[in-house]
């Protein structure tokens, strides 16, 4: 199934990741941002629901010279004491969260429609992919309305969220490691869509279910 996920990730298909009972226990959908396109989003929007966040390698992070969302809170909680307040340190499933900040590209309009957010998705790859870091701030502005992730520093080895899992998955399919991620959704109950109904979604759209216990093992063996 490793093969198979590695394969659709790299043709710019979409795969279902599931982390892990527990842990957050919800299926994403993942794809390669150098391959997302105005199509991809309302499928995310539509068939999953949740957050559309596009996750960046920590290599690219530290070139971009970005901070976690939680840091920029503490920095300015001197000014704004209710920020202090805020600090997410009681998250039931992980001790930190990997949000950083959310952009716009310039060229987009309000940057919530599916063509802008494909835009502002795609372009982030574009720039990691190139290595124009310092250009960052001359294409991008902030706040917009694309999520960017931080990856863990060495992925899966230090974090077993979403986020590591596919940039892993990104890494050994060898293409630019920044991703989508968003949550399956369940309308009817009102939670994450279960494990059973995901691999049902899968199956009747062709597309790969995985588990991220699975891409956990290859990528700590590689």
């Amino acid at each position: 199934m490793i093969d198979d996920a590695i394969k659709a990730l790299k043709n710019g298909e979409f795969v279902l990741i599931y982390d892990d009972d527990d842990r957050e226990g919800e299926t994403d959908m993942v794809i390669a941002s150098e391959f997302v396109n105005h199509e991809s989003v309302s499928k995310m929007r539509i068939d999953a629901g949740g957050l559309i966040c596009n996750c960046l390698h920590p290599k690219y992070c530290e070139k971009l010279d970005l901070p976690f969302m939680n840091n920029i809170m503490n920095a300015a909680s001197s000014k704004y004491p209710v920020l202090k307040e805020l600090t997410p340190n009681d998250i039931p499933y992980d001790e930190r969260s990997s949000f950083a900040i959310w952009v716009n590209h310039r060229d987009t309009f309000t940057g919530i429609t599916d063509n802008d957010r494909a835009m502002t998705i795609n372009k982030m790859a574009v720039l990691c992919g190139e290595e124009r870091f310092n250009e960052f701030g001359k294409e991008f502005r902030s706040p917009g309305h694309v999520s960017l992730l931080r990856g863990a520093e060495n992925l899966v080895k230090n974090r077993q969220g979403h986020t590591e899992i596919a940039l892993a998955l990104c890494e050994m399919a060898d293409i630019t490691p920044v991703c989508v991620v968003c949550e399956m959704m369940d309308e009817k109950s009102g939670n994450a869509k279960s494990v059973e109904n995901a691999k049902k979604y899968a199956d009747e759209n062709n597309l790969v279910f995985i588990k991220g216990k699975e891409i956990i093992d290859r990528y700590l063996k590689s």
